[in-house]
């Protein structure tokens, strides 16, 4: 793709899941924003931040259109990735309204560390679910008072929430919260959180062909429902010695509420146009990155060594090999010029401590990955 161009013939990058490449339209977006109006948003008054403004909140517009979410209902904050947001999110929560809180076996770091932290913060039962294998989650406990925190899609074999409107439904209906992990799912899943009106949706820009950011759709109506600890400029339009008046009492700024001191305008800018990107995607894009996810996918299953998580095809696949240690295997395919990650990609509970495997490999691919990418790998893998 043309957009990648930049990218070197001798050069396979399949670590889409850690970070996607940038195409050419977002990186120049940046600059853009760089060279001609440099300037701290919602701060200013000449042109370069009019225009800074301009731009930023017609991002806040496309994250909410790209999700057919209604801004009266939700608002759209920016933080530095989704373990920030889930974590901020979990730290202003009022104790209240939270009695209980839920995660399960195949998340993250991020949610899996940060529900550990509440529980023992606020001294409350925090439950691990068990998903199923097609990444389903139980819907037979009682979330009366309290916070699920769960992933749309796994960060190791793709594996998504396929009762997520379920899910989202059961929580609110027994009368608790939910907030959603949905770093893995943005790039080329998104369609799937489309009117999900969940209590708020975190993700990473950097996942998704934009610079890196994190970023977080919230409900308008959780706001009475946190304890504001973390302030700063930027948040207020009023200081007294003792007290101050939150920007986040007025509609319009109420994503100040999680914006404590300047933002990265530049990159908000970009993800913009990295939404733009996105949607503009055709159906040969997609079929591309299916048929090179099928090829590769199907290759790895016919190797008899080969061990996959996972039951099907995903952009996101990891595997270990009978006798071979995962870590070696990517240094030796990374002086063949393809980069892929290995260990346990942050989700040491449920690969390490429940299912017993060893460090995997992981490949993650993305719309920038090429026909001849594949033959690549496949030429490379054969020869380790």
């Amino acid at each position: 793709m043309k957009d990648f161009d930049y990218l070197g013939e001798n050069s396979v990058y399949l670590d889409a899941a850690c970070q996607s490449l940038r195409p050419k339209p977002v990186v120049r977006a940046l600059e853009k924003y760089y060279y001609e109006f440099n300037s701290c948003g919602e701060r200013v008054k000449y042109k370069w931040g009019e225009e800074t403004d301009r731009l930023v909140e017609g991002t806040r517009k496309k994250v909410l259109k790209l999700l057919k979410l209604k801004s009266k209902d939700y608002f759209v904050s920016f933080t530095m990735n989704t373990t920030y947001g889930i974590n901020l999110l979990l730290n202003e929560i009022s104790s209240r309204y939270v009695k209980k809180v839920f995660t399960s076996d195949i998340e993250h770091n991020s949610p899996f560390l940060a529900t550990m932290a509440m529980a023992e913060r606020l001294d409350i039962p925090r439950v691990v679910l068990t998903r199923g294998g097609d990444g389903s989650l139980p819907l037979t406990e009682d979330f009366k008072d309290a916070l699920v925190v769960v992933n749309c899609a796994a960060n190791f074999d793709g594996r998504k929430l396929v009762n997520l409107k379920e899910v989202v439904k059961k929580v609110h209906k027994d009368g608790g919260m939910i907030i959603i992990d949905a770093a893995q799912a943005m790039a080329h899943y998104y369609e799937m959180l489309e009117k999900m009106e969940a209590d708020a949706i975190c993700f990473s820009a950097h996942k998704m062909y934009a610079p890196s950011l994190g970023v977080m759709v919230v409900r308008r109506d959780l706001v009475p429902k946190l304890t504001m600890n973390f302030v700063g400029g930027g948040m207020v339009d009023d200081v007294f010695k003792d007290r101050y008046l939150l920007s986040a009492e007025s509609k319009e700024h109420v994503h100040t509420v999680f914006e404590a001191g300047l933002m990265a305008w530049g990159e908000i800018v970009a993800l913009g146009a990295a939404i733009d990107w996105l949607e503009g995607r055709t159906k040969e894009d997609r079929r591309r990155l299916e048929s090179c996810t099928k090829e590769l996918d199907e290759f790895l299953r016919s190797r008899e060594k080969v061990h996959m998580v996972g039951k099907e095809a995903n952009p996101t696949m990891s595997f270990y090999i009978d006798g071979l240690n995962s870590h070696l295997v990517g240094a030796a395919l990374g002086e063949q010029g393809i980069m892929a990650r290995t260990g346990y990609f942050c989700a040491h509970y449920y690969l390490d401590k429940v299912l017993g495997l060893p460090p995997l490999v992981r490949f993650s691919l993305s719309y920038a990955t090429r026909d001849s990418d594949i033959e690549k790998v496949k030429e490379a893998l054969g020869k380790i």
